[in-house]
């Protein structure tokens, strides 16, 4: 890890240490930091992250499993090049990227997770439900979404899965924001993060 760009053991990491790409989406720190929680990772943890985007939570997730690995799926080369990218910037390299669409990409996965999340794909239920079947006993799957129609599609897939200790949070972040000469409070996008255990 690089002393310069994030030298503690907690994640937080400011958003505006990652490099981006126009119009591609990033968890919000404090989103981050609530979906993080939820995933209540261990050191040796291995992780599918599904709709990677920019890269923050394997970033965040392999400074705090080192022990671990990460599997970042992203559909999208040049966002699979941004995910290296960063994870070469704050020296993580226990992070494995994989190009393709989920569900049919996760087929040549080798590595079984114990805590699978879900922050994109264009089935939701779908990847849950092929996840779930490679997600170990006790494990644990978190799903996100910003959408009523999303929480209710994975809410269902969760019941149909039999999912334990089901848990729904939704974000309600405001940052203090500098506009023009006044500083202002402007809401993050809220989120919900449901999770489930699979026992």
């Amino acid at each position: 890890m690089s002393e310069s760009i994030w030298s503690y053991v907690t994640p937080g990491i400011p958003d505006e240490l990652f490099e981006r790409l126009p119009g591609i989406p990033m968890s919000k720190c404090e989103t981050r930091l609530l979906i993080i929680g939820q995933l209540r990772l261990n050191t040796d943890s291995v992780l599918w992250d599904i709709g990677a985007g920019t890269g923050t939570i394997p970033i965040e997730t392999g400074l705090l499993c080192p022990n671990g690995k990460i599997v970042a799926i992203e559909r999208d080369e040049d966002v699979a090049g941004l995910i290296a990218k960063n994870c070469r910037k704050f020296g993580v390299d226990n992070v494995e990227i994989k190009v393709g669409s989920a569900p049919e990409c996760l087929t040549g996965l080798t590595a079984q997770p114990d805590r699978i999340c879900i922050e994109g794909g264009r089935s939701v239920s779908a990847i849950l439900e092929y996840c779930w079947e490679r997600l170990k006993s006790d494990g644990r799957a978190i799903a996100t979404t910003n959408s009523l129609e999303g929480l209710y599609a994975i809410s269902e897939s969760f019941a149909k899965l039999q999912a334990r200790n089901v848990e729904v949070v939704q974000s309600s972040v405001n940052r203090l924001e500098t506009r023009g000469n006044r500083q202002v409070f402007a809401a993050v996008s809220p989120m919900f993060i449901i999770s489930g255990e699979k026992i």
